[in-house]
């Protein structure tokens, strides 16, 4: 130390060093207050915030928000959400008359025969209930707004091509998302990370999270559970949630088996998304490849409302994402129910196929209903209806059945509506011809589809007991859908499409028609009919393919110059 003045400012506050003052003169000549070292000294002795002793009381703090990256699974609450906007056409929409005309559901229902003999009666007669959801808005119309949570698995075998190929698809799901759409990543190994809070897909959102997504790296093992619990704090600690309408979902993708399960896979879904009172969102889990955990992410899919779909290639990881999106971002009709009363006072209804969607049938057997959650624009849902149906009376020529409504929240407007469905009626002559006991191939195309629904699961919970036999003897192809059904592609493929049909909602294009014949018949192309696939999800795929494409062409080296072939005369 000196006491001297010296001429040069303090090398650490950069203020003069005047006389008097205690200061030290290092061996390179720069000059430090005395004060000033003493302070940096005990700034870096000082334990970092997480190890200090937290007060028992005291005020509460607000904590600015946090940067794009967010370390630690122990993080506080998540509640440093991006506010919403809601665009002024959708604050209009609330003053629409719910009663006036506008688009709705529409409801129609088949009856399994067209007539039963006036004298006869049926102890299970089948009506099938049809609803569609209107089609997609025009371009440029309000829509609801999007608060997605991507979940991505990144354990060690992540590494290279595959996890380049999912931030390319992370990518593309950021770059069609809006400004009013809001996106939250989350990933995870051995712990779970908050890589990019909720934010709204501006310009400088997405650039934000593109940059955020790019600096991921893959490390560690699996663990599913902490990914969708920190998952599930992102969405369950929002401070701001539209009030008009909004749509909320998960994405989980994982190429990995969970090395942390403790005893069900339904253990791995968090508490405020079980059970669908209190159900926070659907989670629509994506296998990558044939090392995957396909029962529990199945399982996942299953107990939130979600689809689990399998990624075995390239090409389909993108695709699949942007088939998710393309029916997040067009959702028509939210909490729609379609409830079923008898008419004839001697039906009574037996019960409903209703694939995942829960259902009741009331004590007295007079009324039933199904609750279906979401609607994307274009999108149907089929339901049996099995009813009991008495004989005639003499002079009855037709037998009213059932009349059907349906009620919804319009997904735009948040105007709530409720529709009427044509009731289901048959002819009771007293006697039924050739023409009036044809069955009805809107109903046996359901009943079949159902039936062969109910097997597959049959099969697949037999061959997982390893009672290969039995499963064998339920499905027509034998050993080889045995073979199909055991750990690999084929369970994935098969849980898969268990996932779809339950649901009624298209799976990954990644599957093709050998696995389960959902695109027609074996070796059905590229670009054959695929069953529940919207209008608005083709729409996003073809981009995906375009943008990909796209860049193929602009990144692919040119072709290498020919080279010349030199002659020497002989």
């Amino acid at each position: 130390m000196e006491g001297e003045a010296a001429a040069d400012p303090c090398a650490i506050c950069l203020s003069d060093v005047g006389r008097g003052q205690a200061i030290f003169r290092a061996e390179c000549s720069h000059v430090f207050h005395h004060l000033c070292i003493s302070a940096s000294v005990a700034a870096i002795r000082r334990p970092p915030p997480s190890a200090r002793p937290s007060p028992s009381h005291g005020p509460v703090v607000r904590r600015p928000p946090p940067p794009p990256a967010m370390p630690s699974s122990s993080h506080g609450p998540y509640d440093d959400d991006e506010p919403v906007v809601v665009e002024p056409s959708v604050e209009a929409a609330q003053d629409v008359d719910p009663a006036a005309d506008h688009a709705v559901v529409a409801l129609r229902t088949h009856c399994e025969r067209p007539a039963l003999a006036r004298g006869a009666s049926r102890g299970s007669f089948e009506v099938l209930v049809h609803a569609v959801a209107p089609g997609a808005a025009a371009a440029g119309a309000p829509r609801t707004p999007l608060d997605l949570v991507t979940v991505i698995d990144l354990n060690g075998s992540m590494r290279g091509q595959k996890l380049c190929l999912v931030k390319q698809a992370v990518g593309f799901v950021i770059d069609n998302l809006g400004p009013t759409d809001r996106l939250s990543v989350v990933s995870f190994s051995n712990d779970a990370n908050r890589v990019v809070r909720l934010a709204r897909m501006t310009a400088d959102g997405k650039a934000s999270a593109k940059r955020a997504v790019e600096a991921l790296v893959a490390s560690g093992g699996t663990n599913i559970g902490e990914g969708l619990r920190m998952a599930a704090r992102v969405l369950d600690d929002r401070r701001y949630r539209n009030t008009v309408t909004s749509v909320t979902s998960l994405i989980l993708l994982s190429d990995g088996r969970d090395g942390h399960r403790r005893h069900r896979h339904a253990d791995l879904v968090p508490p405020s998304f079980r059970g669908s009172g209190n159900r926070t969102a659907p989670i629509h889990t994506f296998g990558f490849g044939t090392d995957h955990d396909a029962a529990a992410m199945h399982t996942v899919a299953e107990e939130t409302g979600g689809t689990f779909s399998f990624v075995e290639n390239r090409a389909a990881i993108q695709d699949s994402f942007a088939q998710c999106i393309g029916g997040l971002l067009s959702v028509a009709m939210q909490s729609v129910r379609i409830a079923v009363a008898c008419v004839h006072p001697g039906v009574r209804v037996l019960g409903v196929k209703s694939g995942r969607y829960k259902n009741r049938v009331d004590a007295d057997r007079r009324a039933a209903w199904v609750d279906v959650g979401e609607l994307y624009a274009d999108e149907e849902r089929r339901f049996l209806v099995f009813v009991r149906v008495p004989a005639a009376e003499a002079a009855e020529e037709v037998s009213q059945l059932i009349k059907v409504r349906c009620s919804y929240r319009d997904a735009v407007s948040g105007c709530s509506g409720c529709v009427a469905g044509d009731d289901a009626a048959v002819l009771r002559p007293p006697e039924v011809g050739d023409g009036d006991a044809e069955l009805s191939m809107e109903v046996e195309r359901e009943r079949v589809r159902v039936a062969a629904t109910e097997d597959i699961a049959a099969a697949r919970a037999a061959a997982e007991r390893g009672e290969h036999a039995e499963a064998a003897r339920i499905l027509e192809a034998g050993q080889e859908a045995v073979r199909r059904s055991a750990p690999g592609k084929g369970r994935a493929a098969m849980l898969a499409g268990m996932s779809s049909h339950r649901q009624q909602r298209d799976l990954s294009v990644a599957l093709r028609s050998a696995h389960f014949g959902l695109r027609g018949g074996r070796g059905a192309g590229r670009g054959a009919p695929r069953p529940y696939e919207t209008p608005a999800m083709r729409s996003m795929v073809k981009i995906s393919r375009s943008a990909r494409e796209q860049q193929q062409r602009t990144s692919s080296p040119a072709p290498p110059a020919k080279r010349a072939h030199l002659r020497f005369a002989e």
